[in-house]
């Protein structure tokens, strides 16, 4: 995938259009190397996934929002990585719309590990200028488990390996700044600001590197109203291992109507296609990540994501209204 993005579609860009694509093209042309090390998971439908990110991204608008996501990587392979999770975030009209909550959970597995993350959520969001900064907190329950009985050893008595369950917990806390202009989205977050080390058993440790997230997005409005385009970058770094994902995807959108396509991008690790659309208020997406060194493409990584949102407006009088909306 050509890190000049090109479009076929004939439009038509404003100056407003031309900063923000370029701010993102320019995140998108670092030539970053990855490693699959990294403790957090990382996920293709990230524009889709913010708060799990960002806790700066909870309560960013008048909508009730709910996602859930599963992904399979390396196909095939025994044991293989796969990550279960489900958030929520809505914002606080009763204390007032700047204010924003949210909570999510996930169950990541690779091997014989086994993470559960518990996460509450809280952002404070300001006019700032001529946008809209948000700034969040997150509190998390970390819990590792590891269960050595099905390892196969070749001396069933090393006591370096443990071939029964064991399990260890830790309060963790993330921190995430965004600021939002018009089209263009810019966040930066850290996560597991106490860097903890997770004590499994008497003998056994897993320590947390501190990680430094950005994100950067904007939407291209192009002359026929029905299209726009969606680029967008993720970066990641824990000190040690760096990742980036480049993302652009084309979306129609006609009333109860919208479906998108897109392409990602992982410098030196994966290219992925991306397909979904609104179907009965709740949006559906799929994705398939093909790694581009160390196994095959028909090995790669399935993301099924399902999100739904309505309108709050607790202000009015009566029965709250609800209606579905279109994706951003």
């Amino acid at each position: 995938m050509p890190r000049v993005i090109c479009y076929s579609v004939i439009m038509k860009i404003r100056l407003k259009d031309i900063v923000g694509l370029v701010i993102v093209t320019l995140l998108s042309a670092m030539d970053i190397q990855c490693s699959k090390a990294q403790y957090d998971p990382s996920l293709t439908h990230f524009w889709m996934l913010e708060t799990q990110y960002n806790p700066a991204a909870v309560g960013n608008s008048e909508l009730l929002k709910v996602v859930g996501v599963y992904n399979s990587q390396f196909t095939g392979y025994r044991k293989a990585p796969s990550t279960m999770l489900a958030a929520v975030d809505l914002p606080l009209f009763f204390v007032g719309p700047q204010h924003g909550v949210g909570a999510y959970f996930m169950n990541d597995a690779a091997g014989s590990f086994t993470l559960k993350n518990i996460a509450v959520q809280y952002a404070y969001h300001r006019k700032l200028f001529a946008g809209t900064l948000s700034v969040g907190l997150q509190m998390d329950m970390l819990s590792e488990t590891f269960n050595g009985s099905g390892l196969d050893l070749e001396d069933s008595g090393d006591q370096a390996f443990n071939t029964g369950s064991v399990n260890g917990s830790k309060i963790d806390a993330s921190f995430g700044l965004a600021y939002k202009w018009r089209e263009l989205r810019v966040a930066a977050s850290v996560k597991h600001l106490t860097a903890p080390t997770v004590l499994l058993g008497e003998t056994n440790e897993i320590e947390i590197k501190r990680s430094y997230y950005f994100t950067a997005g904007y939407n291209i409005k192009l002359k026929n109203p029905l299209f726009t385009i969606h680029p967008g970058v993720l970066w990641m770094y824990d000190g040690v291992d760096m990742k980036s994902i480049i993302h652009s995807r084309l979306q129609y959108d006609n009333g109860n109507k919208m479906m998108f396509g897109g392409l990602s991008y992982s410098p030196s690790t994966s290219a992925a296609i991306i397909v979904g659309g609104r179907f009965h208020g709740v949006v559906l997406s799929y994705s398939y990540e093909a790694y581009t060194s160390g196994v095959g493409i028909a090995n790669g990584s399935h993301e099924v994501i399902l999100s739904y949102q309505t309108a709050l407006n607790l202000y009015k009088k009566g029965r709250n209204r609800h209606k579905s909306v279109r994706l951003l």
